[in-house]
């Protein structure tokens, strides 16, 4: 089998019983059981949900998307060797962290496969929320250019590229299209206010304006837990983002959950630890992907310049990766996943065949 095949590229193809269109994302794909099922398994696997709780698959890839779009290799490689792998199980040992010290639970149900989450449906609060303890990306570039004030917080002159921050910082911004909030572009992805969230906390989809607060608490309380496990592997936690949703458990009670994923290489950047007091940044996270791509191509701008994204959609078309930058990316993800799991990751030899046997097999969800 070659490498090429050991990749799971496309994840929205596979016969599971579903009535709803495959929801496919840029890296997951997510199929929404059928009532039937959902209330099924509910009841067989005695998951802490509401009874009529709709469930899905979520199903992850090894596809790699930096700066909008998706990358591919030479060889036919459409994605990167363990990254998929490597993600889930980050994200299920922060979550089984956050539970076991009380924080709060997650939208993951069950773990029928290292690329397989059974998931609840969540109302999602429309906010990307994004922590930050060290000023560097895009951050910097705007410090550099003169901006002191970020998400309505004051930074002070005199920071340095890459230095810790005086303070854990909280600067949200819109998670999809929001219309009629005022003072809030309507558009995905755009800084916001903790004013702006407080005054208008329906439009993000909180149920009580204390719940910002309570939404702010789990995501300094998550921060904090991930950092401190990273400083043991003398690993720097230097930003991420969260999300977050609201679920009913099976008592009726209605809750804030962590939802998407969490600390991972995708959604944070983690420096080694001994590198950055040595005055380097070594990055053990996609970052390393960005600055690769940045440097690859002879005109950065196209990737960093929102206005030029048919260029920059026609280069990750048209650009076959060397085989060696993916796999250099595959060794990143690999081993901060074995570092934080403190477990060798197991690399499926066919994925797909395997998934398609365990949700057949053990849980009914294919014909």
């Amino acid at each position: 089998m070659n490498l090429a095949d050991k990749v799971l590229a496309v994840n929205n193809d596979l016969p599971i019983r579903t009535d709803r269109p495959v929801h496919n994302g840029k890296v997951r794909s997510v199929y929404w059981l059928t009532e039937q099922d959902s209330k099924r398994l509910i009841k067989e696997k005695g998951y802490d949900v509401a009874e009529d709780a709709p469930l899905a698959i979520m199903l992850i890839s090894d596809r790699i998307s930096a700066f909008d779009c998706i990358w591919h290799g030479e060889g036919g490689m459409r994605g990167v060797p363990g990254k998929g792998a490597a993600l889930n199980a980050i994200s299920n040992h922060w979550f089984q962290l956050f539970k076991k010290q009380g924080l709060a639970d997650s939208h993951i149900l069950d773990i029928p496969h290292p690329f397989v989450w059974i998931v609840q449906k969540a109302k999602p609060v429309m906010i990307e929320a994004i922590c930050r303890q060290y000023i560097t990306g895009s951050m910097w570039r705007a410090y550099a250019k003169g901006e002191r004030e970020f998400c309505g917080i004051q930074l002070p002159d005199g920071l340095k590229k890459d230095q810790k921050l005086p303070e854990l910082l909280m600067t949200p911004s819109t998670k999809g299209i929001l219309k009629g909030i005022p003072g809030v572009p309507e558009a995905d992805d755009v800084n916001i206010t903790r004013k702006n969230i407080i005054e208008n906390f329906k439009a993000f989809n909180f149920r009580a304006s204390s719940d910002v607060e309570r939404y702010e608490t789990l995501l300094k309380q998550g921060f904090d837990v991930i950092s401190d496990a990273l400083a043991e592997l003398d690993q720097v936690f230097v930003d991420t983002k969260f999300e977050f949703g609201y679920v009913t458990d099976a008592a009726g009670e209605e809750k804030l959950i962590y939802m998407d994923e969490v600390g991972t290489p995708d959604s944070s950047r983690i420096w080694d630890g001994p590198a950055y007091r040595n005055g380097e940044i070594v990055e053990n996270s996609k970052e390393s992907f960005r600055q690769l791509l940045l440097n690859h191509f002879p005109d950065p701008d196209i990737l960093l310049n929102k206005d030029r994204m048919d260029e920059r959609q026609a280069l990750a078309r048209d650009n076959a990766l060397p085989t060696d930058v993916l796999m250099e990316v595959s060794k990143t993800y690999v081993g901060i996943a074995e570092k934080v799991t403190g477990k060798t990751l197991m690399l499926s030899e066919n994925p797909k065949a395997e998934i398609i046997d365990i949700l057949k097999n053990k849980y009914g969800l294919i014909d």
